[in-house]
Order: structure tokens, then sequence, then C-alpha cells
């Protein structure tokens, strides 16, 4: 493996990583890199196995030693990014963008030299700004006389730029404020963004080889306002821990860069079930996140429905904010239930105060009494016991509400109950949708007429295809939007609280 400590200084202003150990990250390189390998006989493939069976993402140059130039045999498409409108037979020599035929060459001379792949990565660069990501890979072939003289190549390319504003943002106060959002959290951030009127401002994330992460913001934070959006649940290839460092470091950067104030936006905060001792020597994770959180230099941290709100605000001495999405809920089945007797259930007995709230507020809507009723659950070692249920739901449509589905146990023992007590509809209704551990296969099994969630975490594709058509997603982009609003402003934090976002009911 070569490094840039180890590399000629022309390749180092060239290049920020430089490996003949190549593990690519991107699905075009490693492609290439594995065909090479497959096809290898001796020191090299031969240009012709190789050239046969390049996908489209792939280009493949032969050298040309009286010129010292290489000219593109295949792939003048793939190429373009960096070279610009090329045609096959043209030359490096030839190509538009002179910087990137530089690369190209350069890259080139070394793959044949040391007659090994080589790995590069590089920022690209226009009018002064930085654009994209590049992750190019560069492989030796050999001619038929057996000598090297050819190249196979592939690149990938992961642009920074977001894009520009629906429309001109509206003053929020003194300083300008900037909204970035990580990872999995982009379309939700870009949903937030269109409400404020505002553009998504980009950033960097780079995977390493061994999945460390690297972030970074790509514009000028001295003396803003700065909001993260980033919820932490666990998916696939990225745990909620590996999301709470990104976000970490994120918020560090920021700090370190000049920011005036940093707000975390968690719509969903990890850590957050561990709130307790419930066992001796048992770890109280909420207040450990907060201490991280505060160490890194956060000021403020907002989230959605929080496990406990009461042991979520007692763990940060920095400004908490938990919101809730019960206007949202509210909204939605007002116009879903009509005129049907309605119940609210808890599926145990630490969410009933959120139940009854969520009661409280339809009842209101509907003038009209909505009945109640709870569960009672005990977890132990992650076994669920307890079989009492309480709770006028005979005739009745029944919502469910938890502040989150997980594995789908508890919402569907609740519905069960409800269904044996005579309930006519059973609809579920939780802010954060992980369902984790086949929860799809728990609940289609449980008697659910429907399933209600936020947009608060992204729901894998297989999940929403196997609950199709029991399965809703609210948006909580507005109520996010305002709050920040309102935050950046020195509006009413109280009053969001009370009445919802704009529009709820």
């Amino acid at each position: 493996m070569t490094t840039l400590a180890e590399t000629q200084p022309f390749l180092k202003r060239l290049f920020e990583r430089l490996d003949f150990a190549p593990q690519p990250i991107g699905a075009e390189t490693k492609h290439a890199l594995e065909h090479w390998r497959t096809t290898r006989r001796g020191v090299a493939p031969s240009f012709a196995d190789v050239v046969a069976d390049l996908r489209h993402s792939g280009f493949a140059f032969r050298a040309v030693p009286e010129a010292r130039d290489y000219e593109i045999v295949i792939g003048a498409k793939a190429v373009a990014p960096l070279l610009g409108a090329v045609a096959e037979g043209a030359r490096l020599s030839e190509a538009p963008n002179r910087r990137g035929a530089v690369r190209l060459r350069r890259l080139f001379d070394e793959a044949l030299r040391v007659g090994e792949p080589a790995l590069v990565e590089f920022t690209l660069v226009e009018k002064g700004r930085d654009r994209a990501g590049v992750e190019l890979l560069a492989a030796p072939l050999a001619l038929a006389d057996g000598a090297l003289g050819a190249v196979l190549g592939a690149m990938n390319i992961q642009r920074f730029e977001t894009p520009a504003p629906a429309r001109e943002a509206p003053p929020r106060g003194d300083e300008q404020i900037l909204l970035f959002a990580l990872g999995s959290s982009r379309a939700l951030g870009e949903r937030v963004a269109r409400e404020l009127g505002l553009a998504l401002s980009p950033h960097e994330e780079r995977r390493f080889e061994d999945d460390e992460r690297k972030v970074r913001p790509l514009v000028e934070v001295r003396d803003k306002d700065v909001y993260v959006v980033s919820s932490l649940e666990g998916e696939a290839g990225d745990s909620g821990a590996d999301k709470l460092m990104r976000l970490l470091f994120f918020i560090g950067a920021l700090r370190d860069a000049g920011a005036a104030r940093v707000t975390a936006v968690s719509p969903y905060l990890c850590y957050a079930r561990k709130d307790r001792r419930t066992k001796p020597l048992d770890p109280v994770a909420t207040r450990y996140v907060a201490q991280l959180f505060e160490a890194i230099g956060a000021d403020r941290i907002v989230t959605i429905d929080a496990h406990n709100i009461a042991a979520f605000e007692n763990a940060f001495r920095i400004e908490s904010l938990a919101l809730d999405a019960q206007a949202v809920f509210a909204r939605y089945f007002a116009h879903r239930l009509g005129a049907e007797p309605v119940a609210v259930v808890s599926p145990d007995l630490g969410g009933e105060k959120r139940a009854e709230l969520f009661r409280q507020r339809l009842e209101t809507i509907f003038a009209r009494p909505v009945a109640k009723g709870f569960m009672d659950k005990h977890r132990s070692m992650g076994e669920i016991t307890g079989e009492i249920f309480a709770g006028d739901v005979a005739g009745r449509a029944v919502v469910i509400l938890d502040d989150l589905i997980s594995s789908g146990g508890t919402m569907a023992r609740a519905a069960r109950a409800c269904r044996a007590h005579g309930a006519t509809r059973v609809l579920l209704a939780a802010t954060h949708g992980l369902f984790t551990r086949d929860a799809e296969a728990a609940l289609r099994e449980a008697p659910i007429d429907e399933i209600v969630i936020t947009d608060t975490v992204s729901t894998s594709e297989t999940v929403a295809q196997r609950l199709r058509g029991r399965l809703v997603t609210l948006g909580v982009e507005t109520l996010l939007a305002e709050a920040i609003a309102r935050l950046h402003s020195g509006g009413s934090i109280d009053e969001l609280l009370e009445t919802g976002p704009k529009g709820a009911p």
C-alpha cells in the first residue's frame, strides 16, 4: 500500500489518496477491480479479454509511448466528467479539461510502472468550490506481446452540490441560517428546507475502506446559525452509533469553523430508551448521549416524541426541545375516523400519559367523548409479559398510540387484546417506524387495519413492500421547519408545543 507520505510530490498535488492495495467503495470501481482480478493471467489480464466485457461506467486507454500519451479505446462517455467531451480514438493531450487529462496520465503511468491496480481519491473543484468527491481506479493491461501497454479504468463520483432554493429565503434574524442534512435524513432535510424557503447547504460525507467516516461542510459557516438534521435510527450499513458519531464529528467541525450556534435536529434520538437503572449497574444511556453533545459543543438539541420527555429534558444541560407529532396524527385521524365512535389505547402503562393527551386532543376536535384503554406490560431480558387489558373499546375504532414501533410485538399484542374486547377497527399510530427484527411479520399476522407512522426515520423499501396497503406515512417537515424558524427568530416554542404546526387541529 502506498500513502501520500511516500508519494512523489507531483502526485500529491493531484490526489488526496493513492493506494496500490485498493479496496474500492463504489460499485463501478469494485466491479472493475473484481473483473481485473478474475481475468488476470500472470502479470495482468490481456487487453482484449477485459475490453470485451467493460460496463458502461468503465473505460480503457492504450499507451502511445512515442508521444508519452494515451489513446481512449472505449468508454469516452464514462470518462467525460474528468476530460470533457471526447470521442473514442482521441488522445489525452486533446482533451478539453487539461487538469483531468494530467491526472489520468500520471495515474496511468504509475499503474503501468508498478504493474498493480491503483486507486486514488480527489475532489473536483469548479470555480473555486468543491463540487464532488471522485474515486478513480486504474489497472494495468497486457498487449498481445505480453508487455504492459494499456489501462483499465473506472470511476465513482459523489456530488456535493445541492439544488437551488425554490424561493428566496425570508430573513430570520441578524445571523444567516444554514441547514444541513446527513446520510439518510437528506430527503427529510430537503423537505424542511423547502418549508423554510432555503437551499439545503452542501457538505461532504466520505466513507473510508475501514468504514470510518469524514464529514465536513462545503460552505462558510462562520457567524451563522446552523441546524443539522440527522435522525439516529439504525439501518442497513449504518447503526445508530455510527450516525451519532458522524453527527458529533460534524458538529465539532462546525464549531471549529466558527459557527455562531449549532443545533442538532434529531427527530429520532438513539439510546433514549435506557433512561434509568432498572437493574443493578445498569447504564443510563440518555445521560451519556447528552454529555457527548455537550462536550462536542452543540448549543441545542431538538427531537420529536422523546421516549421519556422528563428523562430527555433532565439529561441535557444545553437547551433541549422535545416536539411531539400529536397534532400531525390528530389532523389525519380527524379526517380518517369521521363520525365513528373512537377509543385511544396505550400499549403499556409507560405511555399512558402520551395516549391520554392525544385522547383529549381528539375529544376537542370531534366535540364528543373519546374512550380510553391501556395494556399491562413488563419487559425483562427482551421478553414481554402481562396480559391485563382495561378500557372501553367495544364497538369502537381504536387508535393504539406509542412513540415507536420496533419489533412490533408490543403493538401486535395490544391489537389482539382490542379485537378480543370488541373493537371494530384497530389503527396503530407511532411516530418512529423502526421496524426491526422482522417486525413486519409480527404486524402482518396481527388484526391491524392500518399502521400510521411519520417520516422521522426512513422506512426501508422491503418493509414498505411487505406492509403495502396498510402503511401510511405522515410528514413532519412543517413541524420541524416551524421549530427551526422560531428558534432562529426568538419566537414562542411553547405556543408551537401547545398548538402544533400551522394547519394542525
